[in-house]
């Protein structure tokens, strides 16, 4: 197996601005102000300056991805629908201030206050996906040249990667394949509170090593949630006649640190940590209090799904998987589904956030999904009987000797059979030629020796006749 296997890999790419959510045609789509909403993208992710390093031990990449709109699948126009939702420059730059005292807090509100900043924004579909010019930004870069003036949820994410991968081949063991040595030359991160949280576990999700089992954790690093998550059994299916085992998230992946020990390094903020079914990621978002989920708060705590209307979690429509061949290992169809969603809660300084409670506020709804292509489909199911047959082979060359022992057995007993038989057939036919007749009697009579022989033999010899007694 290469771990340069997915290297043409397509995902399907669907975003979802919240507001009333429906279900149309298989797709996920979103209606604001009346206007029906689909945006669909075709997402490519080829690795690229593919190296073979350490004796071909491990193998270091870069996947690059981009996105290209796909309008016969998508309804309205995203240049012109306008979509309103938090200002999410202006909320990152309060919670940015939040540390810096009331007086620091007042001047920055008064002056965002006389540029019109607002806590929520209008903008197209267009502008808030791929970016656009914000006066607040702006403005900051006067003061802080290195901020970036644009905002948009995507920029820069066309034609972008994660940074450099390095995983093992398996060359040494095979259940090392696709595993992550190290992403960006490190091989844990820095961002969190424990060891155990900053490990980089598993692979990327492209690759698992063959033979699966179903009791197997599958670890999973992922770099938008910029932690490492895991994966468990949940039932046995079929994709294009290939079976598989689906893996999907339990809920101790998102769980909040008093209910998984194993996630207490997430929350950064002992005194104001998230409950269930939320992860806190403005620590690798530039500060901004993004908050990432399942869809519609799925795993989540039932308080995040009662504060927003119209939010109802469903498992088969909002959960994350991945059916794996558990004899090669390889993906043959897979559902990344997630939920931005903003940090709403109250800052000293800003009357813009008065009313505020702390809630978690979605913004968006990304469902990444791929499905094995027929060609390669049948590929790995010719590879799926070879396989079939060379692990079956002692069990076939068992059965063959079986076979021909007892064809063995039955060719002696047939022998030794019709050996017996032969036999019985030539005493019979003796039987019937050696008796006499039982009409004929036999009588003795005494027999004078010849003339010419009384010289060389003496005494009286008898003769046997046969007398007729009629």
């Amino acid at each position: 197996m290469n771990i340069i296997q997915h290297n043409k890999t397509m995902v399907d790419f669907a975003v979802t601005f919240f507001m009333f959510n429906v279900i149309c045609n298989g797709i996920i789509c979103a209606q604001l102000n009346g206007v029906l909403l689909v945006l669909c993208s075709r997402q490519y992710r080829p690795k690229r300056n593919v190296t073979f390093v350490d004796n071909g031990e491990k193998v270091s990449a870069y996947t690059v991805k981009s996105f290209v709109f796909l309008h016969e699948k998508s309804v309205g126009d995203p240049k012109v629908d306008m979509v309103t939702t938090v200002n999410i420059p202006a909320v990152a730059v309060m919670n940015r201030l939040k540390s810096m005292g009331f007086w620091v807090s007042s001047g920055v509100s008064m002056y965002m206050g006389s540029i019109g900043t607002t806590l929520f924004m209008t903008h197209t579909v267009e502008e808030m996906l791929w970016g656009f010019k914000d006066p607040l930004l702006t403005r900051l870069k006067t003061i802080k040249p290195d901020t970036d003036e644009y905002f948009g949820l995507m920029r820069n994410k066309n034609g972008s990667d994660d940074g450099e991968f390095v995983y093992h081949t398996g060359k040494q063991n095979y259940l090392d394949f696709g595993r992550i040595y190290t992403w960006k030359g490190e091989k844990m991160l820095s961002l969190w509170k424990t060891n155990q949280s900053n490990m980089i576990n598993g692979s990327d999700g492209s690759g698992f090593h063959p033979f699966l089992s179903k009791e197997e954790r599958l670890n999973v690093f992922t770099p938008d949630l910029c932690r490492s998550i895991h994966m468990r059994f949940e039932k046995e299916v079929e994709v294009k006649g290939i079976p598989a085992y689906r893996f999907t998230p339990p809920r101790a992946v998102l769980a909040s640190g008093k209910n998984n020990p194993e996630n207490e390094g997430f929350c950064l903020t002992p005194k104001n940590c998230l409950d269930d079914g939320v992860l806190d990621v403005s620590v690798c978002r530039n500060g901004a209090p993004v908050v990432v989920s399942f869809p519609h708060f799925h795993l989540g705590a039932e308080r995040y799904a009662k504060a927003i209307d119209g939010i109802s979690p469903v498992h088969e429509r909002h959960q994350t998987f991945l059916d794996l061949n558990p004899t090669m290992g390889v993906p043959v169809r897979a559902m990344k589904r997630a939920q931005i969603n903003i940090h709403l809660q109250r800052v000293i300084g800003f009357p813009l956030t008065r009313n505020l409670n702390g809630t978690i506020f979605p913004i968006l709804f990304l469902n990444e999904s791929v499905v094995i292509d027929d060609a390669s489909a049948a590929r790995i199911q010719k590879l799926l009987l070879i396989v079939t047959l060379v692990s079956h082979f002692p069990l076939v060359l068992g059965a063959l000797g079986v076979i021909l022992l007892l064809v063995c057995i039955i060719l002696v007993i047939r022998f030794y059979q019709n050996k017996t038989e032969v036999k019985r057939f030539d005493f019979a036919e003796a039987f019937r030629c050696s008796p006499p007749s039982a009409k004929k009697d036999t009588s003795y009579a005494p027999v004078s020796a010849k003339v010419d022989d009384q010289d060389e033999k003496n005494g009286t010899y008898i003769g046997m006749t046969s007398v007729d007694k009629s």
